[in-house]
């Protein structure tokens, strides 16, 4: 199974969760709220697009005190285990364990859609790379589509992204925000060992599955909130920024500005955390600000 053949994308349509459009009365328009959470892959998330789908998938309790430092291993002995990590059985047959999994820690509908899919394993690895090589991970993800529709407001002539259409995806930032990053990072640790077969088996044999993680995060994490006014303008059957510097970056990046400011922020700061809990560098992760 290849990462291609997963994707169904393509990459000049904004945002394909958006085909039910609805045009604003002028007098409706009011400019983003500069305010934020106080509180990102997110995956998968994860997201993201892709950070969403991280969190949702590796919530887990709280971690137990860490053990004391390993004694030196030799070159014969075998890597230790920790017998206190959930065991995930191969990757064809890991649906049922990661759902059971999920299913006893969150009854988040958000969560429990995402338990439909087939080859929950592989499809995170997947989104992961999607985001990581600067696509949009939707298809992936259409379990997550918002309800309502995708509003525009025209203002003078223009076109701008109605702020209304924010709150579709308030539900999903929230879902994020309320993860222990601790815990995130301990069912990380637990289901390595199969993302890094999924990753293999989706062609990425250059960079190890961490690699392409932090790929995914760090591209989340530079994506800016927009407070200002947003202009949108036709581009067929769907829209596209008017501003050409948004609309050069990643696909995944601009599914995040259109999830509006404070959702934005709030996604970046959860999954800044989750990725300073598996054991990304801080100086490797940029900072969220705080406007």
């Amino acid at each position: 199974m290849s990462k291609r053949c997963l994707t169904d994308l393509d990459n000049r349509t904004p945002d394909k969760w958006d085909d039910n459009l609805q045009h604003t009365d002028v007098d409706s328009f009011e400019p983003p709220s500069s305010s934020t959470r106080g509180i990102l892959i997110g995956i998968a998330a994860l997201a993201v697009v892709g950070g969403a789908a991280l969190a949702f998938w590796l919530r887990s309790p709280a971690a137990p005190a860490a053990p004391p430092p390993a004694k030196p291993v030799v070159a014969e002995a075998k890597p230790t285990v920790d017998p206190t990590l959930p065991t995930i059985p191969p990757l064809d047959e890991s649906d049922t364990v990661v759902a059971d999994l999920v299913r006893k820690l969150s009854s988040n509908p958000l969560i429990t859609a995402l338990l439909t899919t087939n080859g929950l394993v592989r499809h995170f690895a997947v989104v992961v790379a999607n985001i990581a090589d600067g696509q949009a991970p939707a298809a992936l993800l259409r379990p997550l589509k918002p309800n309502g529709p995708f509003r525009v407001v025209n203002r003078k002539g223009a076109v701008f992204l109605d702020t209304r259409s924010y709150a579709r995806y308030t539900p999903l930032a929230d879902a994020v925000a309320s993860l222990d990053p601790q815990a995130v990072a301990r069912l990380y640790a637990a289901l390595k060992p199969r993302l890094e077969e999924a990753h293999r088996e989706a062609g990425e044999r250059s960079t190890t599955f961490d690699q392409t993680l932090e790929r995914a995060i760090v591209s989340i994490l530079k994506t800016p909130a927009l407070t200002g006014p947003v202009e949108l303008e036709p581009h067929g059957v769907v829209y596209i920024y008017a501003d050409p510097k948004i609309e050069a970056m990643s696909a995944g990046q601009r599914q995040l500005i259109r999830m509006g400011p404070e959702n934005t922020r709030t996604i970046q700061t959860k999954l800044r955390a989750i990725a300073l809990a598996i054991g990304i560098p801080a100086e490797r992760l940029p900072d969220v600000p705080s406007q």
